[in-house]
């Protein structure tokens, strides 16, 4: 019908030209203009530099036990109570102390730390900078001497966007840890290019089963816009808006902030903050949410624990399997085993000083089997993980047994399946994993029936039953203080750092890749063979290394773990890890395009890139090289990019033109 693009052109023109007709106005008051030499510090007197309404601040925020440079909505009510944190720079790097200034140079705003280094929180200018201004709508920014934004803070949203801000395609937001703790948490909310908009847990693929929610729009949206009368909406592509949030407020008399937030637990949030005349504090209510159950977020609750909806509160708690407790001190990783599992080894009964709890109503829809078996009843499932060194938990659901390894992943209650977790035969019943519609019972399996079986076969010579029990006993407490003394190095023991890598054996890459077969090419740490996962059919690259073999386990894990914790989009994504023994391999994601040098370079290549693409080219590799340089938690200098590189380490690859390499293992 023609008046639907008629309105849809009409509500996208004025969204942008409110947050427009903002932004001038905002940029030309000249009061609370801040000048070159100013400076903050979380020991002086001067902490923050205000909005001119006194609504927001931008400086130094406690967190921790240090500082951090952020933006926030003042609480003028009570000072004392939590400020809301709309914005943080760098909020991955370390807390600093209080003896750490910021100040406005012409190269930018710079953070000096008490060792003395300098650390920039906006710099790269284009020009000079010449002032800056904390603005009323929650924007910092730094002008030229022309009085020209040349830098802002609505360029790089971290979990929120306020009213005036947009966030465009191939952006996204992350959440934080908690409410008091501003790191980077678990979970995302993604502006993607074909015009869906679409939350995931972090660090894994983003394809459509591992959303857990999204708008289901699809087109060229060019943006996430919220404008100041609270309207929430995806340009150009719906003419109803996600959510509106003025209509709610009726005094025309004080002020109103809209923010929308992508809360710790992972659920995007439009809040309205209603300042009244009559009071200095607001009146905050939530207009819309995406989602209205914590539970149907993956990845709400961390490791080897799982999502339950209390009947009589309705509220929401997670719960660690049988056999796994929670840190109360820091329970963002998850649950651990409270109990140490040193697997199997030699010839050894598997079935030794080991037990079965069944969890009922239990899945994890993301982690993959590595083995599915079809088993008649859950009962043989059960025996069969007892028996299977490998096997940590067992699903059983539709006639299948569904074996996996640690961790497990984003468990959720799903009704007719039936899970089995290995515990130490030691374990005693866990309080933390029983629950109204949870029940939690034990099958277990020891040498002692047998003993038993053999002590009657032999009950007429009586010596020689009573020195079997004997021996049988005796071997069984070997046996149990061998499992307690194997050493460290037998596990893998990333399962915290990494809870979104998935772990492979050595057989199943081995079998993916067909004992190697496809060389993709080859490079300083080894060769990438292309294969294929037989859980998911998915076509993956497999970097095995060969000049790290040598390298310590500890390592080689600290590696890992920082490549695990980068996420850019010009970053090849690393879905999971090998490590048996001296082999050592990577798990990429498969770029099938090829290299740059292919693209380049190829003589029988009928189609080259134009100037246009070429610097497009170069503008993403830039990207991705400030994030490892700047940018990411822990700054990775990648020591081995080369175009005609094909090797997941320093691969340069292209999908549509836009260009992704990887974090080299060896990087510095």
């Amino acid at each position: 019908m023609a008046y639907v693009p008629a309105a849809l052109f009409l509500l996208s023109a004025l969204i942008i030209l409110t947050n427009d007709n903002i932004i001038v106005k905002a940029a030309t008051n000249e009061s609370h203009v801040i000048k070159l030499g100013s400076s903050l510090s979380p020991d002086s007197n001067l902490s923050s530099w205000l909005s001119p309404s006194g609504r927001f601040a931008f400086g130094f925020y406690r967190q921790g036990n240090g500082f951090t440079v952020g933006i926030w909505l003042v609480n003028e009510l009570n000072q004392t109570e939590q400020s809301i944190v709309v914005w943080t720079a760098r909020r991955d790097d370390p807390l600093v102390s209080s003896n750490s200034t910021l100040r406005l140079t012409g190269d930018g705003l710079l953070l000096q730390t008490e060792q003395g280094e300098q650390v920039p929180i906006a710099s790269n200018f284009s020009t000079t900078a010449s002032s800056a201004a904390m603005l009323d709508y929650g924007n910092f920014v730094v002008y030229d001497n022309r009085s020209k934004v040349i830098w802002q803070s609505f360029d790089s949203p971290t979990d929120t966007i306020l009213g005036g801000q947009n966030l465009a395609a191939g952006t996204y937001l992350v959440s934080s840890v908690s409410a008091s703790n501003h790191f980077s948490g678990r979970l995302s909310l993604q502006m993607q290019g074909d015009g869906n908009l679409v939350s995931y847990p972090v660090n894994i693929s983003t394809i459509s089963e591992n959303a857990y929610w999204s708008s289901n729009t699809v087109g060229p949206a060019q943006l996430l816009s919220l404008n100041a009368s609270g309207f929430l909406v995806l340009i150009p592509e719906t003419a109803h808006p996600l959510a509106t949030g003025s209509y709610h407020a009726h005094d025309d008399d004080g002020t109103i902030v809209h923010r929308a937030t992508l809360d710790a637990d992972g659920i995007f949030r439009l809040y309205l903050h209603n300042y009244s005349v009559m009071s200095p504090s607001s009146r905050v209510s939530i207009v819309w949410s995406n989602l209205h159950n914590q539970c149907d977020v993956k990845g709400f609750c961390g490791l080897n624990s799982y999502c339950a909806v209390l009947e009589k509160t309705n509220k929401t708690e997670c719960r660690c399997y049988p056999g796994f407790v929670i840190n109360p001190v820091d329970m963002f990783p998850g649950c651990y085993q409270n109990a140490s599992d040193d697997g199997c080894t030699g010839n050894e009964d598997p079935r030794l000083g080991y037990k079965v709890a069944s969890v009922d109503n239990i899945s994890w829809p993301i982690d993959h089997p590595y083995s599915v078996v079809p088993l008649k009843n859950p009962q043989v499932c059960s025996d069969s993980c007892l028996e299977d060194c490998s096997c940590k938990a067992a699903l059983y659901t539709n006639g299948n047994c569904n074996k996996y390894k640690l961790p497990l992943r984003y468990g959720i209650r799903s009704p007719d399946t039936t899970g089995f977790i290995k515990v130490d035969a030691t374990h005693n019943h866990n309080p933390m994993a029983t629950g109204n519609s949870t029940s939690v019972k034990y099958e277990t399996k020891n040498s002692h029936g047998l003993i038993v079986i053999l002590a009657v076969s032999l009950g007429s010579i009586a010596c020689v039953c009573f020195s079997f029990a004997v021996s049988s006993f005796i071997i069984y407490m070997h046996r149990l203080q061998r499992y307690k003394k194997l050493l460290d190095h037998t596990k893998v023991g990333l399962a915290e750092e990494l809870f979104s890598l998935q772990s492979f054996s050595y057989t199943e890459l081995e079998n993916a890749t067909h004992c190697f077969k496809e060389e993709l090419g080859r490079g300083t740490f080894g060769a990438v063979y292309k294969g294929t996962l037989s859980t998911s059919n998915k076509i993956v690259a497999v970097k095995r290394l060969e000049k790290v073999v040598e390298e310590g386990v500890r390592e080689f894990k600290a590696e890992i773990t920082t490549i695990g914790r980068t996420h850019h989009r010009n970053l090849v994504q690393l879905l999971g890890f090998c490590i048996e023994g001296s082999q050592k391999l990577l798990v990429y994601e498969y770029m099938s395009s090829g290299s740059l040098a292919h693209l380049l370079f190829n003589k029988a290549a009928t189609v080259r890139p134009s100037w246009r693409e070429r610097v497009g080219i170069v503008l993403d590799v830039a990207k991705g090289v400030l994030y490892l340089h700047e940018e990411c938690g822990v700054h990775i200098i990648h020591c081995n990019l080369k175009p005609q590189k094909h090797t997941s380490g320093s691969l340069l690859d292209c999908q549509d033109l836009r260009f992704r390499f990887g974090e080299a293992v060896g990087a510095k």
